[in-house]
């Protein structure tokens, strides 16, 4: 997949440009309400999650319970969740960032 973009610096998307968080990914959603996922992964945890669109409420606590969470553990637990008539959603999304940024 071509979704996955590297970005350094990454800055939080509802903060100011000039506030840098640190290196990080940013993935191209397919299918989901969110347009765009960017996260971090530092010593194999995720970190710095944030969805762009979607359920904003929903992903930021799911965002907060997935801070610090291995990446691995993250994917077994996530990947195949669908969303309505959907055959994917926003977390079956991440996982796909995640194991392409794992390769």
């Amino acid at each position: 997949m071509d979704n996955l973009t590297e970005l350094t610096p990454l800055a939080p998307m509802d903060g100011p440009i000039d506030v840098i968080l640190d290196a990080g990914s940013t993935y191209k959603t397919e299918n989901v309400c969110a347009k765009m996922i960017r996260f971090s992964v530092e010593e194999g945890k995720v970190s710095n999650l944030d969805f762009v669109g979607g359920c904003d409420g929903n992903l930021k606590a799911i965002s907060r319970l997935l801070e610090g969470m291995e990446v691995g553990e993250v994917i077994a637990k996530l990947k195949g969740i669908t969303c309505g008539k959907k055959d994917t959603s926003c977390t079956d999304q991440l996982c796909n960032a995640l194991s392409e940024y794992a390769k």
